[in-house]
């Protein structure tokens, strides 16, 4: 393989120092939290995926509640908050029925609901763009999530294939024979299922590219040669240390965990959106980055799988 080094090194740069402003705003430090112009004016994603505002909502309200919950219900709740991936979505859905369970699971009564919220605003979250056909006959995308929904944990009752799977790898190609679920978005929900107690598989075994990150890779290297995109990221997860070594950088990982495959993807659909704007030369099919960063004065208390052994160093109860 064979980088473009100006950008290959723009990758930890960028990792560096989008953690540095994580820190920061964990430490209730005011903006502007660093002098790269790029960041102080666009919004860019957590270096750590779990650490980002929603997957935070997702493990701590989401999954690890107070109550206690079956196995399928905790991957009940995972699978539908993700479908939306919108905070605001599943506050609405608590309101309306109280805790969201498979007991008080109703497809009528939770698309109407939903049918009501989106007459004045979305009830999707932006940051995955979801399969819309009409694959179980609705016209409208949330019918036909809420269907595929009662089928994996109703009708169907595919849940038990998902708890069933032996790896990260055969949970992803469980839920990649879904309808309406496609290759990235498998893995997304594999991933946030992973991080419930139901399983405790290790995140490097197994990544899938997204879009972005293909971008990414595309703009870091001139040639991969014979690796395969899974094995460039892989490549990022076991050498992260001599990079950010060789380029003078102090990185401060997650409280002793060290990036993942699923930050390491992640990374490369940041930075292609920050080579946008570093180097415009690198064309691709995105050449603007869309979303402003706007500072907010919410603080988020961050809440990690217990299995990762961050929580007490954090001071989280």
């Amino acid at each position: 393989m064979k980088v473009r080094q100006n950008v290959f090194d723009a990758y930890w740069k960028f990792a560096f120092e989008r953690q540095n402003i994580f820190f920061k705003k964990a430490a209730g430090e005011q903006p502007p939290y660093t002098d790269d112009p790029i960041l102080r004016t666009y919004k860019f994603c957590n270096v750590y995926r779990a650490s980002d505002r929603v997957s935070q909502f997702l493990i701590r309200r989401v999954i690890y509640t107070q109550k206690t919950t079956s196995e399928p219900d905790v991957l009940f709740r995972i699978f539908l908050f993700r479908l939306f991936n919108k905070i605001e979505t599943w506050k609405l859905l608590e309101g309306a029925f109280g805790e969201v369970s498979l007991v008080n699971f109703d497809r009528q009564k939770y698309a109407a609901v939903l049918d009501r919220e989106k007459q004045s605003r979305p009830i999707y979250g932006n940051a995955f763009i979801l399969c819309a056909n009409k694959t179980f006959g609705y016209d409208k995308k949330h019918d036909n999530h809420l269907a595929l929904i009662e089928r994996v944990f109703i009708k169907g009752k595919i849940y038990q294939e998902l708890i069933n799977s032996k790896s990260l790898k055969l949970l992803f190609e469980s839920l990649r024979k879904l309808p309406l679920i496609g290759d990235f978005m498998a893995y997304q929900i594999a991933v946030d299922f992973n991080y419930s107690e139901v399983f405790n598989f290790d995140e490097n075994d197994f990544t899938v590219p997204g879009p972005g990150a293909i971008r990414g890779i595309n703009k870091c290297f001139l040639d991969i040669g014979n690796q395969s995109r899974e094995q460039i990221i892989q490549h990022m997860v076991e050498d992260q240390d001599k990079y950010f070594t060789q380029l003078g950088l102090s990185f401060r990982n997650l409280w002793g965990r060290p990036l993942h495959a699923i930050d390491c993807q992640g990374l490369f659909c940041e930075v292609d959106k920050y080579c946008r704007v570093k180097f415009p030369e690198l064309k691709s099919n995105r050449s603007k980055i869309k979303t402003m960063y706007k500072p907010t004065d919410d603080k988020i208390n961050y809440f990690f799988p217990p299995k990762w052994g961050i929580n007490r160093k954090i001071g989280v109860q």
